[in-house]
């Protein structure tokens, strides 16, 4: 099917995920890549802590809460 058809069928409403290969599909931008950061010691002990009270990996509960801080809007003061 041509993309004018995808297009025309998209508009008019109709279903046209049924006619892309999703097996391959991937979101743009969620790519892993690497980033290191050095915390001082008495924070690391502190997300040890607080990544085994709610049974997560240290780098599971930095994903968290960074992505929890990264959408709530930003609040006073200029960035």
């Amino acid at each position: 099917m041509k993309a004018k058809t995808v297009d025309r069928k998209f508009d008019a409403g109709e279903e046209v995920v049924d006619q892309f290969d999703m097996s391959q599909a991937r979101r743009v931008g969620t790519d892993p890549k690497r980033v290191s950061v050095d915390f001082p010691a008495w924070m690391v002990d502190s997300l040890d802590r607080e990544a085994r009270r709610l049974g997560l990996t240290r780098q599971s509960l930095i994903k968290l809460w960074l992505a929890d801080r990264l959408t709530q809007p930003v609040s006073g003061g200029k960035h």
